[in-house]
């Protein structure tokens, strides 16, 4: 009877012994299987942009997101929409800098900016500048130059008169926002050559806003517009710049559809494969291109600058590129 119950004992302490270094065994193999971690990450940051998810602002997050990975910190996305009111509750959720993209009224974004000062949390414009006594770090291109650059380009194709329209969007409201320095901008580099002033006109969040548009304009009033308002007199267009990819290439697609290829110079905004695809077959004259992921790359690292030493660039200008049949 002693035995049984030492032999019980000794099989129990075996069985025992067993599942332990099986235990261990399945720990170890559970370590080795989890990846590593790697340190915790350093900032937090916030981006507020429009609902507008067209290439332009995808390359701002593309763009963010690497610097946030370089840099062992994290980006979140939200919007600028005053109904959602993320930004108006922005200054209360704890993170340690901010990215503002502004296209509503000036006052209203200044306000915010106000808030984000009080709470002295480092914040970056990009895309569109504001006015303000102490000027806030912004990252973007130069509307002006933008414009010039534009005028150049135009004045050097022709010696032609340039009956010249330029057609904004809610799509892209930065350059919306300085509508007036695109246009000082080409009016300085045209000079005389403008012929008239530039008419301005807007598309809105539909795709296929910027076709009725053109249908509008040369169908319905046989290409003849004064403004944008009454569209009445003598005043013939031959050049449209468009601000947005989206409205390029359905403008791209009306010109052809009705006939007006060669009847007017468009100049594009973009570098979608349907907008060089019309460079090259000639529908579209030339293309403004902005590098919006440095747009958003360098904003992550001057709030990172912000944050470990206090400063950063005031102004950093990403510049612009124009993609013609020339130098595709």
């Amino acid at each position: 009877m002693k035995r049984l119950l030492r032999l019980g004992l000794v099989l129990s302490g075996l069985c025992s012994l067993t599942a332990f270094l099986f235990s261990i065994i399945k720990a170890q193999q559970i370590y080795v299987l989890t990846p590593d971690p790697g340190p915790p990450l350093i900032y937090h940051f916030s981006m507020y942009l429009p609902d507008s998810r067209n290439t332009f602002f995808e390359g701002i997050i593309r763009g963010a997101e690497r610097a946030a990975r370089e840099l062992n910190s994290a980006v979140s996305i939200h919007s600028i929409d005053p109904v959602k009111n993320e930004l108006e509750t922005a200054a209360f959720t704890g993170v340690d800098g901010i990215v503002v993209c502004p296209y509503l009224d000036d006052a209203l974004a200044q306000r915010q900016m106000e808030q984000f000062r009080k709470y002295q949390i480092p914040v970056v414009l990009i895309n569109h500048n504001l006015p303000g006594d102490q000027p806030w770090p912004f990252i973007g291109t130069n509307n002006f130059d933008m414009g010039r650059r534009i005028g150049f380009i135009l004045q050097n194709y022709s010696a032609d008169p340039v009956r010249l329209a330029v057609v904004y969007s809610d799509k892209s409201p930065g350059i919306y926002a300085e509508r007036e320095l695109v246009e000082m901008g080409i009016s300085a580099a045209l000079g005389s050559q403008l012929a008239g002033s530039v008419m301005r006109f807007k598309t809105n969040l539909n795709p296929l806003d910027a076709e009725a548009l053109l249908v509008k304009l040369f169908r319905e009033n046989e290409g003849t517009a004064k403004n944008a308002e009454d569209m009445e007199g003598t005043f013939p267009i031959n050049t449209i710049v468009f601000t947005d990819s989206v409205d390029t290439i359905a403008a791209a697609q009306t010109l052809v559809d009705m006939n007006l290829v060669g009847r007017i110079q468009v100049v594009g905004f973009g570098s979608d494969p349907e907008i060089v695809d019309n460079i090259r077959k000639g529908i579209i004259f030339c293309s403004v291109t902005i590098n919006s992921e440095r747009i958003g790359y360098e904003a992550i690292r001057s709030l990172t600058a912000l944050r470990t030493t206090g400063y950063t660039s005031t102004s950093i200008d990403t510049g612009i590129d124009i993609i013609t049949g020339n130098n595709l």
